[in-house]
């Protein structure tokens, strides 16, 4: 759909005072506050970079941005670093490189890309800790949450996902998710409004299959129900225990 000048700085405007109502409501960032973001170099992690750095000049408050990236120097994903480097210093963000090894041939039964996301994940809270830097945020979104719910309940026969905010290792690192009112097609038009790149060459081990599935099985329900998606979020506020087995 065609949009002029004035109807994309609504839709930028509307998504980034969304991502303030989920930071205010809860309670995310604080003046001063030193700030990590895992920047992967997809659309989700970017925006969130660009919005929090945008944000603070409206706000009475100001707090620091620090964005972390991790290479994988034996796993074949790529983005374009110096690019990145020019976005954060457009920014005025600083950017750690991390250069790590997933080193998969120690994987054992674990799949390549399960073994890959969790060093990358330990990088990042180790970066962030040895920095002294108390909040970590992902770039995850609404539908991320939707679908790690029926993935949980589907696999592990569990109620969870992610939350809007984690306090992790006795409370030393909070995670927080500033995009999580946020769907996947609002951050699409989001980067696409902004003009980001696609920074990524797709891994060759990644492996989405069961996200793949759950995806599915919440777009069979958006047919039923163009609401599902939202209500399916919202649901996770409203378990009526009385009415549960």
């Amino acid at each position: 759909m065609f949009e002029n000048k004035k109807q994309k700085q609504y839709t930028v405007q509307k998504i980034r005072q969304t991502v303030g109502k989920a930071i205010n409501q809860y309670n995310m960032i604080s003046a001063d506050d030193q700030i990590m973001v895992a920047v992967s170099g997809g659309k989700d992690s970017l925006a969130l970079l660009e919005i929090l750095s945008s944000r603070r000049k409206a706000l009475p408050i100001h707090y620091h941005l620090h964005a972390a990236h991790v290479i994988t120097e034996d796993v074949p994903y790529q983005i374009d670093v110096e690019w990145l480097k020019e976005f954060c210093d457009g920014l005025d963000v600083t950017l750690h490189l991390i250069y790590t090894k997933a080193n998969l041939e120690t994987a054992g039964n674990k799949k390549p890309c399960f073994a890959c996301s969790r060093n990358r994940r330990k990088e990042l809270f180790q970066l962030t800790n040895e920095l002294g830097i108390k909040k970590l945020a992902f770039g995850h979104h609404l539908d991320d949450a939707v679908e790690t719910l029926v993935m949980n309940m589907a696999q592990h026969a569990n109620i969870s996902s992610i939350p809007a905010q984690l306090d992790m290792f006795d409370g030393k690192i909070k995670v927080i998710r500033p995009l999580i009112f946020l769907t996947n097609n609002e951050m699409k038009h989001y980067a696409d409004i902004l003009g980001f790149p696609s920074l990524k060459r797709e891994c060759p081990y990644e492996d989405h299959t069961i996200r793949y599935k759950a995806r599915a099985i919440v777009e069979q329900m958006t047919e039923m129900n163009p609401k599902a998606r939202i209500n399916l979020f919202n649901s996770m506020n409203k378990i009526d225990f009385e009415y549960l087995p």
